[in-house]
């Protein structure tokens, strides 16, 4: 396909524009002022459009050339994008990073990692996705990111995975102050929680076997998107269940939020770092290597135990 908008005459016009002449143009580019008002009547013929207004005592962006000259400058940002892009691809750093956290964490946990990253002045696109129970194996499986943060042994599909141990997210039964299994006598029996609605957080995954823990057969649920939303329902009071304890240190301090003994505790999991085990791309090694080390399963604050 031809065009006769080409970088090079796009290159001509910023250089005019910003030297104010044809002739500081042709320093800056090292071309004869010739060759500069060539590659501007060339362009223009090629349009069938004039650039400049040449009637005055100086050449003057016509309302197109002014056009052309705003829209070609955005064009010449991109190419030179495109080229750190490629060399930056040249020397193994990935344009794009998708990362998966748990919603058993905090999106926040990623925070330090991130700001560090942006240090490095390496032009990688960083996104964050949010993933439920099973999801997140479920988007690491099927590519929609390439590493996942707070993934369960449970759910671990299939497959040539890399994995690192995190540390153990325990787990407690809350209800909040103001609900009747709040002042009820412990343990709490099957049959005292029952009644009343279970809050969960809905698992996001697509393929593999959706998880879910700490329900009753006979129990009605109250199903929203992710943690936040399910601590946001207890807290309400609309809803009972399971919470990681690390996630709702606040609430317990505050007293919104009461743990209560039930004949059954849930066992605390253990998180892990994941990726493909044959991807070794710069910025997915970087933050594998920075997780890692970083303590992103943190324990509730003992004020607030």
């Amino acid at each position: 396909m031809h065009t006769a908008i080409t970088i090079d005459a796009l290159k001509v016009l910023d250089a005019i524009d910003r030297k104010g002449s044809f002739a500081g143009a042709a320093g800056e580019l090292f071309r004869v002022p010739s060759a500069i008002s060539y590659t501007v009547q060339k362009l223009e013929e090629d349009l069938n459009v004039a650039i400049y207004d040449r009637t005055g005592h100086r050449a003057r962006l016509t309302p197109a050339g002014h056009y052309l000259l705003e829209e070609g400058r955005t064009l010449l940002e991109a190419a030179e994008n495109l080229a750190h892009t490629t060399r930056q691809v040249a020397q193994g750093w990935e344009t794009r990073l998708r990362i998966g956290f748990n919603s058993l964490l905090p999106a926040e946990c990623l925070f330090p990692a991130i700001r560090d990253f942006y240090q490095l002045g390496v032009p990688v696109d960083v996104q964050i996705v949010e993933e439920v129970f099973a999801g997140t194996w479920d988007a690491l499986q099927s590519r929609r990111v390439d590493l996942i943060i707070g993934a369960d042994n449970f759910s671990k599909p299939a497959g040539n995975f890399t994995t690192r141990a995190l540390g153990e997210m325990p787990f407690v039964f809350a209800v909040a102050d103001n609900h009747p299994l709040a002042s009820a006598e412990e343990p709490l029996s099957e049959e005292d929680i029952s009644r009343y609605p279970a809050a969960v957080a809905a698992d996001t995954s697509r393929s593999l076997p959706p998880g879910h823990a700490g329900i009753f057969r006979r129990q009605r649920t109250l199903t929203v998107a992710n943690i936040d939303q399910k601590i946001a329902i207890q807290v309400a009071g609309l809803g009972v269940g399971w919470l990681p304890e690390a996630r709702i240190g606040r609430q317990l301090e505050e007293g919104s939020l009461v743990v209560k003994r039930v004949h059954e505790a849930r066992q605390p999991i253990m998180l892990h770092l994941a990726r493909h085990a044959e991807d070794q791309g710069k910025a997915l090694m970087w933050f594998w290597d920075r997780l890692s080390r970083d303590d992103v399963v943190k324990p509730a604050p003992k004020e607030a135990l």
